[in-house]
């Protein structure tokens, strides 16, 4: 059972960038699809950005494109979010999770998450 373990939130303005990490433990994700989901108190999680098994497919939310890349480094079990141009918008709970080998914007699609990484985004 794999383990996902997020970090790189924080207190920014707006504007700025922050780069999420997610690694796991446990076994490898080099056969799966990973992506980041965003929770905010009054929505529910939404798919942020997907990447596939190989990394050469990812998508994104229209909200994102353009301001936030995702990556992968699967020699260090790590997925990663690279968020630029950060907007009050964007402040919540970031969520990687870990599914099948091709990115899906389904919530139910992955069967591991993390905890979860705190982004506030000030004005």
């Amino acid at each position: 059972q794999v383990q996902l373990i997020e970090s790189g939130g924080g207190l920014v303005q707006a504007g700025d960038s922050l780069r999420l990490s997610c690694t796991g433990s446990g076994r490898t994700l080099n056969n799966d699809a990973l992506a980041w989901f965003h929770q905010t108190p009054v929505k529910d999680r939404e798919f942020v950005a997907g990447i596939n098994w190989k990394g050469d497919s990812t998508n994104y939310a229209d909200s994102v494109k353009g301001r936030f890349t995702i990556s992968r480094d699967n020699a260090k079990n790590t997925v990663y979010l690279q968020m630029n141009s950060l907007k009050p918008e964007d402040k919540g709970i970031y969520y990687c999770a870990a599914g099948p080998t091709v990115w899906s914007r389904a919530v139910t699609a992955y069967h591991t998450w993390g905890q979860g990484t705190q982004v506030t985004v000030s004005s």
